[in-house]
Protein backbone atom coordinates (compact mmCIF):
# COMPACT_ATOMS: atom_id res chain seq x y z
CA UNK A 1 0.00 0.00 0.00
CA UNK A 2 2.30 2.22 1.01
CA UNK A 3 4.83 2.00 -2.12
CA UNK A 4 1.88 2.82 -4.18
CA UNK A 5 0.98 5.58 -2.31
CA UNK A 6 4.80 6.96 -2.55
CA UNK A 7 4.81 8.79 -5.99
CA UNK A 8 1.95 10.82 -4.84
CA UNK A 9 3.21 12.03 -1.27
CA UNK A 10 6.68 12.89 -2.64
CA UNK A 11 4.37 15.11 -5.28
CA UNK A 12 2.63 16.77 -2.91
CA UNK A 13 5.54 16.88 -0.15
CA UNK A 14 7.65 18.57 -3.15
CA UNK A 15 5.15 21.21 -3.53
CA UNK A 16 4.32 21.83 -0.07
CA UNK A 17 8.01 22.19 0.99
CA UNK A 18 9.76 23.51 -2.32
CA UNK A 19 13.10 20.38 -1.53
CA UNK A 20 12.49 17.38 -3.25
CA UNK A 21 15.45 16.58 -0.44
CA UNK A 22 13.31 17.59 2.31
CA UNK A 23 10.08 16.42 0.87
CA UNK A 24 11.73 12.33 0.66
CA UNK A 25 12.43 13.20 4.21
CA UNK A 26 8.81 13.78 4.91
CA UNK A 27 7.82 10.72 3.11
CA UNK A 28 10.24 8.52 4.91
CA UNK A 29 8.82 10.09 8.35
CA UNK A 30 5.28 9.29 7.29
CA UNK A 31 6.79 5.82 6.09
CA UNK A 32 7.78 5.01 9.74
CA UNK A 33 4.85 6.30 11.28
CA UNK A 34 2.38 3.78 9.16
CA UNK A 35 5.38 1.11 10.00
CA UNK A 36 4.03 1.44 13.73
CA UNK A 37 0.40 2.06 12.95
CA UNK A 38 -2.16 -0.09 13.93
CA UNK A 39 -3.38 -0.50 10.33
CA UNK A 40 -5.97 -3.16 10.83
CA UNK A 41 -7.87 -0.04 12.35
CA UNK A 42 -7.32 2.25 8.83
CA UNK A 43 -10.79 2.25 7.59
CA UNK A 44 -8.65 4.13 4.90
CA UNK A 45 -5.00 3.60 4.05
CA UNK A 46 -4.41 6.46 1.38
CA UNK A 47 -6.51 9.47 3.61
CA UNK A 48 -4.37 7.98 6.36
CA UNK A 49 -0.98 8.45 4.82
CA UNK A 50 -2.21 11.87 2.79
CA UNK A 51 -3.40 13.48 6.40
CA UNK A 52 0.01 12.15 7.93
CA UNK A 53 2.53 13.42 5.24
CA UNK A 54 0.80 16.62 4.82
CA UNK A 55 0.71 17.07 8.85
CA UNK A 56 4.35 16.52 8.43
CA UNK A 57 4.94 18.96 5.48
CA UNK A 58 3.36 21.84 7.26
CA UNK A 59 5.38 21.19 10.37
CA UNK A 60 8.62 21.26 8.07
CA UNK A 61 7.51 24.14 6.24
CA UNK A 62 7.05 26.36 9.23
CA UNK A 63 10.38 25.82 10.44
CA UNK A 64 12.23 25.97 7.01
CA UNK A 65 10.72 29.72 6.73
CA UNK A 66 12.37 30.90 10.11
CA UNK A 67 15.16 29.49 8.46
CA UNK A 68 14.51 31.13 5.60
CA UNK A 69 14.17 34.23 6.54
CA UNK A 70 18.21 34.46 7.40
CA UNK A 71 19.11 32.95 3.98
CA UNK A 72 21.62 34.95 2.28
CA UNK A 73 20.53 35.95 -0.94
CA UNK A 74 17.30 35.33 -2.73
CA UNK A 75 16.05 31.60 -2.52
CA UNK A 76 14.70 29.54 -4.95
CA UNK A 77 12.55 25.91 -4.86
CA UNK A 78 15.18 23.14 -5.56
CA UNK A 79 14.79 22.67 -9.06
CA UNK A 80 14.10 18.97 -10.30
CA UNK A 81 14.23 17.45 -13.59
CA UNK A 82 10.89 15.91 -15.16
CA UNK A 83 9.72 13.22 -17.21
CA UNK A 84 8.81 14.29 -20.36
CA UNK A 85 5.49 13.58 -21.29
CA UNK A 86 4.08 12.11 -24.13
CA UNK A 87 1.16 14.06 -24.44
CA UNK A 88 0.61 18.22 -24.98
CA UNK A 89 -1.98 17.80 -22.16
CA UNK A 90 0.31 15.96 -20.01
CA UNK A 91 3.25 18.30 -20.43
CA UNK A 92 0.84 21.38 -19.85
CA UNK A 93 -0.42 19.71 -16.72
CA UNK A 94 2.70 18.99 -15.50
CA UNK A 95 4.62 22.54 -15.97
CA UNK A 96 1.45 24.30 -14.87
CA UNK A 97 1.63 22.88 -11.21
CA UNK A 98 5.32 22.29 -10.92
CA UNK A 99 7.03 25.05 -12.74
CA UNK A 100 9.13 27.37 -10.12
CA UNK A 101 7.16 30.44 -11.25
CA UNK A 102 4.27 28.74 -9.74
CA UNK A 103 6.39 27.57 -6.94
CA UNK A 104 7.38 30.72 -5.53
CA UNK A 105 3.81 32.09 -6.07
CA UNK A 106 2.90 29.39 -3.63
CA UNK A 107 5.15 31.07 -0.89
CA UNK A 108 2.75 33.72 -0.74
CA UNK A 109 0.61 31.26 1.27
CA UNK A 110 0.80 30.46 5.11
CA UNK A 111 1.47 26.65 5.49
CA UNK A 112 -2.20 25.37 5.87
CA UNK A 113 -3.58 27.68 3.36
CA UNK A 114 -0.81 25.58 0.82
CA UNK A 115 -1.54 22.61 1.88
CA UNK A 116 -5.11 23.41 1.10
CA UNK A 117 -4.96 24.43 -1.95
CA UNK A 118 -2.64 21.91 -3.18
CA UNK A 119 -4.69 19.44 -2.18
CA UNK A 120 -8.26 20.87 -3.48
CA UNK A 121 -7.39 22.53 -6.27
CA UNK A 122 -3.96 20.59 -8.07
CA UNK A 123 -4.44 16.90 -6.52
CA UNK A 124 -8.55 17.33 -6.48
CA UNK A 125 -8.88 15.96 -3.24
CA UNK A 126 -12.87 16.26 -1.64
CA UNK A 127 -13.15 19.02 0.39
CA UNK A 128 -13.84 16.70 3.87
CA UNK A 129 -10.65 14.80 2.72
CA UNK A 130 -9.02 18.09 2.55
CA UNK A 131 -10.10 19.17 6.12
CA UNK A 132 -9.76 16.15 7.80
CA UNK A 133 -6.09 16.16 6.50
CA UNK A 134 -5.58 19.54 7.98
CA UNK A 135 -7.40 18.81 11.21
CA UNK A 136 -9.95 21.71 10.12
CA UNK A 137 -13.57 22.02 9.70
CA UNK A 138 -14.80 21.58 6.11
CA UNK A 139 -16.13 25.00 6.25
CA UNK A 140 -12.57 26.20 7.87
CA UNK A 141 -11.38 24.16 4.50
CA UNK A 142 -13.61 26.35 1.99
CA UNK A 143 -11.84 29.48 3.42
CA UNK A 144 -8.40 28.47 3.12
CA UNK A 145 -8.73 27.43 -0.38
CA UNK A 146 -10.46 30.53 -1.20
CA UNK A 147 -8.18 32.80 0.53
CA UNK A 148 -5.31 30.58 -1.33
CA UNK A 149 -7.35 31.62 -4.29
CA UNK A 150 -7.52 35.02 -3.74
CA UNK A 151 -3.83 35.48 -3.14
CA UNK A 152 -2.47 33.79 -5.91
CA UNK A 153 -4.81 35.17 -8.77
CA UNK A 154 -5.17 33.72 -12.17
CA UNK A 155 -2.31 35.81 -14.09
CA UNK A 156 0.57 35.20 -11.99
CA UNK A 157 1.34 31.31 -11.85
CA UNK A 158 3.17 31.31 -15.14
CA UNK A 159 1.76 30.61 -18.65
CA UNK A 160 2.21 27.02 -19.98
CA UNK A 161 3.56 27.65 -23.90
CA UNK A 162 4.17 25.30 -26.10
CA UNK A 163 7.84 23.27 -26.31
CA UNK A 164 9.09 25.15 -29.62
CA UNK A 165 8.55 28.42 -27.96
CA UNK A 166 10.73 27.43 -24.46
CA UNK A 167 13.20 26.52 -26.58
CA UNK A 168 13.35 29.63 -28.65
CA UNK A 169 13.20 31.47 -25.43
CA UNK A 170 15.71 28.68 -24.09
CA UNK A 171 18.32 29.54 -27.27
CA UNK A 172 17.73 33.59 -27.20
CA UNK A 173 18.94 33.57 -23.69
CA UNK A 174 21.71 31.29 -24.23
CA UNK A 175 23.23 33.15 -27.93
CA UNK A 176 22.86 36.60 -25.84
CA UNK A 177 25.17 35.04 -22.94
CA UNK A 178 27.48 33.34 -25.41
CA UNK A 179 27.80 36.77 -27.99
CA UNK A 180 27.07 39.44 -25.32
CA UNK A 181 24.23 40.99 -27.92
CA UNK A 182 20.75 41.51 -26.46
CA UNK A 183 19.06 42.73 -29.22
CA UNK A 184 17.21 39.33 -30.13
CA UNK A 185 16.38 38.36 -26.50
CA UNK A 186 15.60 41.81 -25.72
CA UNK A 187 12.31 41.34 -28.34
CA UNK A 188 10.77 37.82 -26.30
CA UNK A 189 11.14 40.36 -23.05
CA UNK A 190 8.16 41.75 -20.96
CA UNK A 191 9.04 44.96 -19.90
CA UNK A 192 8.65 43.66 -16.00
CA UNK A 193 10.70 40.55 -16.18
CA UNK A 194 12.31 39.14 -13.07
CA UNK A 195 15.73 37.94 -12.78
CA UNK A 196 16.39 35.47 -9.62
CA UNK A 197 20.06 33.43 -9.12
CA UNK A 198 19.88 31.49 -5.76
CA UNK A 199 23.41 30.73 -4.57
CA UNK A 200 22.63 30.68 -1.05
CA UNK A 201 25.96 32.41 0.13
CA UNK A 202 27.85 29.16 -0.85
CA UNK A 203 28.78 30.94 -4.25
CA UNK A 204 28.86 34.05 -6.32
CA UNK A 205 25.07 35.29 -7.17
CA UNK A 206 23.05 37.97 -6.96
CA UNK A 207 21.94 38.83 -3.31
CA UNK A 208 18.15 40.70 -5.03
CA UNK A 209 16.22 39.79 -8.15
CA UNK A 210 16.68 42.18 -10.98
CA UNK A 211 13.64 43.96 -11.97
CA UNK A 212 12.87 45.43 -15.48
CA UNK A 213 14.06 44.68 -18.61
CA UNK A 214 16.83 47.51 -18.99
CA UNK A 215 18.73 45.71 -15.46
CA UNK A 216 18.21 42.06 -16.63
CA UNK A 217 19.27 42.53 -20.26
CA UNK A 218 22.25 44.20 -18.68
CA UNK A 219 23.01 41.41 -16.21
CA UNK A 220 22.67 38.71 -18.92
CA UNK A 221 24.82 40.83 -22.00
CA UNK A 222 27.90 42.22 -19.41
CA UNK A 223 28.24 39.90 -16.22
CA UNK A 224 26.91 36.46 -17.46
CA UNK A 225 28.57 37.02 -21.24
CA UNK A 226 31.81 37.50 -19.17
CA UNK A 227 31.39 34.48 -17.11
CA UNK A 228 29.50 32.39 -18.67
CA UNK A 229 30.48 32.26 -22.27
CA UNK A 230 32.90 29.12 -22.06
CA UNK A 231 30.34 27.07 -20.33
CA UNK A 232 28.72 24.04 -21.83
CA UNK A 233 24.58 24.13 -22.08
CA UNK A 234 22.72 20.61 -21.66
CA UNK A 235 19.02 21.03 -22.34
CA UNK A 236 16.32 19.62 -19.53
CA UNK A 237 13.31 19.53 -18.54
CA UNK A 238 13.40 21.18 -15.25
CA UNK A 239 9.74 21.29 -13.40
CA UNK A 240 8.03 20.35 -16.22
CA UNK A 241 9.27 23.43 -18.30
CA UNK A 242 12.08 23.17 -20.71
CA UNK A 243 15.42 24.49 -19.04
CA UNK A 244 19.31 23.53 -18.77
CA UNK A 245 21.85 22.60 -16.78
CA UNK A 246 25.17 24.39 -17.01
CA UNK A 247 28.83 23.10 -16.70
CA UNK A 248 32.15 24.12 -16.19
CA UNK A 249 34.05 21.29 -18.05
CA UNK A 250 32.73 18.36 -16.25
CA UNK A 251 31.23 20.55 -12.83
CA UNK A 252 27.35 21.40 -12.72
CA UNK A 253 27.58 25.19 -11.65
CA UNK A 254 24.22 25.81 -12.62
CA UNK A 255 20.70 25.48 -13.81
CA UNK A 256 18.54 27.96 -15.94
CA UNK A 257 14.13 27.86 -15.95
CA UNK A 258 12.23 30.22 -17.49
CA UNK A 259 8.79 31.35 -16.96
CA UNK A 260 6.56 33.00 -19.79
CA UNK A 261 3.10 34.70 -20.49
CA UNK A 262 0.16 33.82 -21.78
CA UNK A 263 1.63 35.67 -24.84
CA UNK A 264 4.88 33.54 -25.25
CA UNK A 265 6.95 36.59 -23.89
CA UNK A 266 9.90 36.09 -21.40
CA UNK A 267 8.50 36.97 -17.77
CA UNK A 268 11.34 35.56 -15.35
CA UNK A 269 14.61 33.95 -15.52
CA UNK A 270 15.60 31.28 -12.20
CA UNK A 271 19.46 30.73 -12.09
CA UNK A 272 20.05 28.08 -8.96
CA UNK A 273 23.73 28.23 -8.10
CA UNK A 274 23.70 26.81 -5.09
CA UNK A 275 25.34 23.75 -4.78
CA UNK A 276 23.72 22.18 -2.21
CA UNK A 277 20.27 22.25 -4.68
CA UNK A 278 22.53 21.67 -7.35
CA UNK A 279 23.58 18.13 -5.87
CA UNK A 280 20.67 15.95 -7.20
CA UNK A 281 19.93 17.48 -10.51
CA UNK A 282 22.10 15.79 -12.87
CA UNK A 283 20.66 12.76 -11.64
CA UNK A 284 18.22 12.15 -14.45
CA UNK A 285 17.22 9.07 -12.31
CA UNK A 286 15.53 11.24 -9.71
CA UNK A 287 12.18 12.57 -11.09
CA UNK A 288 8.45 13.56 -9.92
CA UNK A 289 5.05 13.97 -11.36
Amino acid sequence: MFENRRPFLTGLAYRILGSLAEAEDAVQDTYLKWQASERGTISNPAGWLTAACTRRCIDMLRSARRTRVDYVGAWLPEPIQTMIEETPEGAAELSSTLSLAFMLVLERLAPKERAAYLLREIFDQPYADVAAALDVTEATCRKLVSRARNRIGREETGAVVPKERQDALLAAFQAAIATGSTARLARLMREDIELRADGGGKVLALLHPLSGKADVLGFVGKILNRSWSGYKWQRVDINGTRGALVFDGPDLVASVSLASDAQGALSGIYIMRNPDKLARLADADRTIR
